[in-house]
């Protein structure tokens, strides 16, 4: 549940235009609170905490955009872990290119981890879905072979004027460890933007839904696992 990165503020990096256009579903700041499943449908999460708060920001300006984020896992005795990503880009003129840098970090068991590439933004014209694709190089400080790469691909959809969204990213990287030299991380997500329905105050910004984590060889847990959870959103003007 840990690292739940990238959209829905989204890190599909959604352009300063859709912002501006569509306020009603994509908000520069929002807060999640995701109750997590894992713990009871696999024996090899047993122990995984069941709350996860994440705390997500994207400001674009003239140049390009900045993204962060932060998730904390909460056990009962308190905070188990904690991750964020800090993510800057540098838009290529008026082109659907952009430079991308990113540092990830966290602890109990994550290794600083510093990546370069280039993203490719694709918008349909009424803003109502797109995609990004960006390959990088990883620098993963501390590991025996620090040097690979990760590829991550974004997309989000909206329907039925904008009640709904259908959002997430997919990330797979080579990071040699006990289960393996490659590690597989998507989290598609489905909200509910209340805001949007008739008869409800557009400026009431909470969004009702939550997300499936489908992981391979990630975290230490060897295999594929699928893990649902249930989360609500608020967004901020």
């Amino acid at each position: 549940m840990l690292y739940r990165k990238r959209f829905d503020l989204l890190r599909v990096y959604i352009l300063s235009g859709c912002i501006l256009l569509f306020p009603c579903v994509t908000k520069g700041q929002n807060v999640q609170i995701h109750y997590d499943t894992g713990n009871a449908l696999y024996r090899e999460h047993k122990g995984r905490p069941l709350l996860t708060t994440t705390v997500e920001m994207f400001k674009p300006d003239r140049w390009g955009n900045t993204f962060f984020f932060v998730d904390m896992d909460y056990r009962s005795e308190g905070i188990a872990a904690a991750y964020w990503e800090f993510a800057r880009e540098l838009q290529l003129g008026k082109s659907d290119f952009a430079i991308h840098a990113e540092y990830n970090g966290g602890i109990p068991y994550v290794k600083n981890a510093f990546l370069a590439g280039a993203t490719y933004t694709y918008q349909n014209v009424g803003f109502t879905r797109g995609f990004t694709f960006t390959p990088m190089y990883k620098y993963i400080q501390k590991l025996d072979s620090p040097h690979q790469f990760q590829l991550t691909g974004t997309w989000y959809m909206y329907f039925n004027a904008k009640k709904f969204s259908f959002t997430g990213f997919a990330d797979w990287w080579r990071e040699p460890g006990d289960c393996g030299d490659f590690v597989f991380l998507a989290e598609p997500q489905g909200w509910v933007h209340l805001n949007c329905f008739k008869g409800i105050d557009e400026r009431f910004n909470l969004c009702i839904g939550g997300e499936i984590e489908v992981s391979y060889d990630f975290a230490e847990k060897d295999g594929l696992f699928l893990i649902p959870t249930l989360g609500v959103k608020w967004e901020f003007e």
